[in-house]
């Protein structure tokens, strides 16, 4: 067989960084197949029979929740916007403070106990609605994560100077392809291993490693770089497309801050409604652990900034910085071997990057992204394989399957969503955005779930019609709009110039379609909430008995560190006694209960002050610049402070974690060797549990 490059392979990096990619991969496959032996149960494949602990559930959640497409996504995100965008992020700052320490939902829906969120459906409302709903959960679910793997690997192939396509047996193979292939199969052997138990722990490693990644590529960059330079590249940007005013962005595309509030308004409707990591939100050992692990993911998202934020800002500056003419060539010559407009745009910071990381810290960065892939993908695959036989395949069989049989089933999925996700990056061409892909296409399960869900857990009046209705109109809106802006409208406007012309309607794009994927979504989820409430009020059911949906009361479950929120009985912790008096009330305020330790109060509250010194800020800061103006100078000043503090959040959070994470990791491998396997602990709801009559 004749295989043919097109390209200089390995030309970026050099036998170093290659070697420490291939230490990487070598160690994440050695620590999944150890585990499993630790895999017993279908409560075990699904969730890790509930045993993890917050730094545990922090390090590997947000592990998975990053993605290698996440971080091209947000490089293409702030290389358009710079500093500004990161202003209008702050938005979403009183959110993720009340989301995360109020444990909203998410505390909840563990108390529901179930392994899925369509079987919390079953249990809230019907089996034929847990059916449909799964059924859409996993459609849109798979075809959101249908690019995943082809982002990543065109990320890697033009950081690291791969080939961009192969000549075989006469026939061109993209230069992706194999790339995926790697990857997928990698994610695979973690996934099919031991299930979440294999991709919690891999990703918890992977997470680790990825902190400390980011602050030593960080560190280079700004050597490379320095702040004085970085501030006079950015400068270079447009007028109105300011990368460092926020209030000079009349120009910036996409992302401007009508952008962000859509945002802010969806994160609060659709909060874990997404299913792409459903094993980690049944996988925390008690409500509580769930809440503080949330908490705790705030701190780590300061690590974050560093990478998703500055990374491209650093881009920017050299390709538009003179002295850095000849890293600058070397870009757009990489570029210029892109036919698509929008895949440059998504490679611009990747290509970049290649030319300012040195020997050993590119093998490193290299090796973070596959990390990041890799996590989401197992992650990703262990989920939409699981849903669609837990939701799906389950409900439908008539007699119960064997804990082997079960667990080899959920297998088979998995290894079908894989080889789905390779075809369907190898044959589509993303030419979008890629958070507007992300959020039309998750809007055809987000564009009602959000509403059943919120629904289903802090009302007791909604009923099955109103959930019905929710789901059916939040996805017909959602698909309406795919069809629309992609079939219809290229031919309503014959005249308008199409993106891509001669392409099929899949592909067709028109350069001026009045609303965007973040828009599209906001008018499905509206559609949905309203259905939902209408329906419910005109349904005659009674209301539902929420103590039992939530184990409270009577119907209450013993759980390691588990006091059933609201309970009139919770024992007061002898060792860490509440306060009394006016303290006492504000911690009935602000959510604290008995189930907090005092260095867990220390955290709550020193996360609360955080989060709303950066809103104040943003407050006083957009009010100043609204009536008087702020100058650039000022601003510039501003993103320094900024940057300072983020840094030194940033080696506390890495540090405090480290030793946090390695402590609840023995935790969890402790507790899956000496827990009590329940065989019937497999997602299936029987009769007792169902709380509305059957539609």
């Amino acid at each position: 067989m004749c295989i043919q490059s097109k390209g200089n392979i390995f030309m970026n990096l050099q036998w170093m960084d290659w070697l420490i990619v291939g230490a990487l991969l070598a160690f994440l496959i050695g620590v999944a197949v150890r585990t499993h032996l630790l895999t017993r149960s279908v409560a075990d494949f699904l969730a890790g029979n509930r045993c993890a602990g917050r730094y545990l559930l922090t390090m590997a959640d947000g592990m998975a929740g990053l993605g290698a497409i996440s971080i091209a996504a947000n490089f293409e995100k702030f290389y358009e916007s710079g500093f500004s965008g990161a202003w209008w992020e702050q938005i979403l700052a009183p959110l993720g403070l009340i989301l995360a320490l109020s444990g909203f939902v998410i505390y909840r829906y563990r108390e529901t106990r179930a392994l899925t969120m369509a079987q919390f459906f079953e249990m809230r409302y019907s089996r034929r609605f847990r059916v449909f709903s799964g059924m859409l959960a996993f459609f849109s679910g798979v075809l959101n994560y249908g690019i995943f793997p082809a982002v990543t690997a065109r990320f890697l192939v033009y950081f690291c100077g791969l080939p961009q396509s192969y000549e075989v047996m006469g026939f061109t193979v993209p230069g992706i392809a194999p790339v995926m292939f790697l990857l997928l199969a990698v994610a695979l052997t973690l996934t099919l291993s031991g299930g979440q138990i294999a991709v919690m722990i891999t990703d918890f490693f992977q997470g680790q490693m990825v902190q400390i990644t980011i602050l030593i590529c960080f560190f280079v960059l700004l050597s490379r770089i320095s702040w004085p330079e970085l501030i006079s590249g950015l400068q270079m940007a447009p007028e109105q497309a300011s990368r460092i005013n926020p209030f000079k962005q009349g120009d910036t595309k996409g992302f401007n801050p009508a952008f962000f509030v859509m945002i802010a308004v969806l994160n609060v409707y659709g909060f874990k409604a997404w299913q792409g990591s459903q094993g980690y939100n049944a996988a925390p050992k008690s409500p509580h652990e769930a809440r503080m692990a949330n908490i705790l993911g705030m701190f780590r998202a300061q690590v974050l900034f560093l990478l998703s934020m500055l990374c491209p800002l650093f881009v920017f500056a050299m390709l538009h910085l003179q002295e850095f003419s000849v890293q600058a060539d070397a870009v757009q010559s990489i570029l210029s071997t892109i036919d698509s407009p929008q895949i440059q745009s998504q490679m611009r910071v990747p290509a970049g990057l290649s030319q300012l990381l040195p020997l050993g810290v590119m093998g490193l960065f290299v090796a973070m992204i596959i990390s990041a892939a890799v996590s989401t993908d197992d992650t990703y695959l262990h989920s939409w394989g699981s849903i669609f036989i837990q939701d799906v395949v389950m409900p439908l069989r008539k007699k119960p399957l064997s804990q082997r049989a079960h667990m080899w089933l959920l297998r088979g999925a998995i290894v079908g969503v894989a080889a789905f996700a390779f075809f369907f990056s190898l044959f589509f061409p993303l030419n979008e955005y890629i958070y507007m892909y992300f959020q039309i296409t998750g809007a055809i399960y987000l564009g009602g779930a959000g509403a059943v869900i919120l629904g289903g857990l802090y009302w007791k009046r909604g009923s099955v019609e109103g959930a019905w209705a929710a789901m059916i109109i939040g996805s017909v809106v959602a698909v309406s709009g795919i069809v629309l802006r992609n079939l219809i409208w290229p031919y309503l406007l014959p005249d308008w110039k199409l993106a891509h012309p001669g392409t099929t309607w899949l592909q067709d794009l028109p350069v001026a379609f009045p609303l965007n994927g973040v828009q599209m979504s906001l008018i499905a989820a509206v559609s949905a909430a309203l259905a939902y409430v209408v329906f419910s009020l005109l349904s005659k059911r009674p209301p539902v008995n929420m103590d039992k949906l939530l184990h409270r009361g009577a119907y209450a479950v013993e759980a390691v560190g588990h006091h059933p929120e609201g309970a009139a009985d919770n024992p007061v912790r002898a060792t860490d006694p509440m306060p009394v008096g006016w303290r006492q009330r504000a911690y009935r305020v602000l959510g604290i209960n008995r189930d907090f330790t005092r260095g867990d109060r220390f955290i709550y509250l020193f996360a609360t002050c955080f989060a709303l010194f950066w809103f104040i800020c943003f407050l006083v800061g957009s009010a100043i610049a609204v009536t008087s103006g702020i100058s650039d100078e000022s601003w510039i000043r501003w993103w320094g402070f900024k940057v300072v503090i983020t840094i030194i959040v940033a080696l506390i959070a890495t540090v405090w974690f480290l030793i946090g994470g390695f402590r609840d990791l023995f935790d969890f491998v402790r507790h899956l060797k000496g827990i009590q396997r329940d065989a019937s602990d497999d997602g299936t709801v029987r009769g007792d549990e169902h709380l509305q009559e059957s539609d």
